[in-house]
């Protein structure tokens, strides 16, 4: 018997071998000049926001007279006095004092009444809801300073002048409208199957709105919550106005009477300066990815 014949190979046939080439290697992606840019525009913002602030700090270790010999200088040697000075000034934990209560108050109204309008807004269907929503988002296109005549005449009238609640209530009112704003995507993205289940389990509005609506907006109220603090801390005008007593300032405006009592000694003044603007940075910077977090699930909602 003869042997089967084997069909010849053509062409369009593959042949294996035992040796196949490995693949070629992908090229990697291409250099990207805008990519240098960004950090280097990113540089320069974070240059020109972080050296005044360096520049205050390091010369409040100097003394005047190198300011004025070297403004641009380094300390050598390093002088603590200027710290030491402020720490140990009674009327500076007075005014940290102040600052910390008108602070703590307009953080815990801002944040207390904010949520609960928000809570309206977003979950309750009544007629002119959108209106009202309109009203708190127009509130951010007025700043405080259009109406400080009015409001100073208002809390005089009411003899609140030189009371810290002269600068809390207003403080409350003006950084309402970004709370609002804020804190309605939050509650308004609550998916509305579980205030079904938690209205079945017997649950009132104020319940649902206890055990779900607050631990649901966590992060947007530690956003706003941080917000209106640093905002509260770092407010010049309203104390500047309607407190009018160094021993009922807060720091901001602590800083001038201390500069206009000590106004040949640069260094002390920026010294105090200096130690006036720290606690604000230290709590933003340490709550800064809780911010951004609650900012992003607010658009996200």
């Amino acid at each position: 018997m003869s042997a089967p014949a084997i069909p010849a190979a053509t062409d369009s046939t593959p042949i294996k071998t035992g040796n196949t080439p490995p693949p070629k290697p992908v090229s990697g992606k291409k250099f990207d000049l805008a990519q240098p840019f960004v950090y280097l525009v990113a540089l320069v913002v974070v240059a020109v926001t972080i050296a005044p602030v360096l520049y205050v700090v390091l010369n409040g270790f100097r003394t005047t007279a190198q300011l004025n010999a070297d403004p641009a200088g380094l300390p050598d040697p390093w002088v603590f006095s200027h710290y030491t000075g402020v720490f140990t000034s009674p009327m500076f934990w007075v005014q940290f004092g102040n600052s910390t209560m008108v602070a703590l108050a307009t953080t815990a109204g801002v944040v207390l009444m904010g949520v609960m309008a928000a809570f309206v807004i977003a979950r309750y269907d009544f007629r002119g809801r959108s209106v009202l929503f309109s009203f708190f988002v127009a509130g951010m296109l007025f700043p405080a300073t259009v109406a400080i005549l009015p409001l100073f005449t208002m809390i005089r009238e009411m003899g609140l002048y030189g009371n810290l609640l002269a600068v809390i209530i207003p403080q409350v009112a003006f950084q309402l409208p970004m709370t609002i704003i804020i804190l309605v995507p939050f509650i308004r993205a609550i998916p509305a199957e579980l205030e079904e289940a938690a209205t079945l389990d017997g649950a009132s509005r104020i319940g649902f709105f206890l055990r779900v609506i607050l631990p649901l907006s966590g992060p947007g109220l530690v956003t706003v919550g941080v917000i209106a603090f640093v905002g509260s801390w770092n407010a010049y005008l309203l104390p500047l106005l309607l407190l009018g007593d160094p021993a009922t300032a807060t720091l901001p405006v602590g800083v001038q009477y201390y500069s206009t009592a000590y106004s040949q000694d640069t260094a002390g003044v920026l010294a105090f300066t200096s130690v006036a603007m720290l606690p604000a940075i230290l709590f933003f910077t340490l709550a800064q990815r809780r911010i951004v977090s609650g900012l992003t699930g607010a658009v996200k909602g």
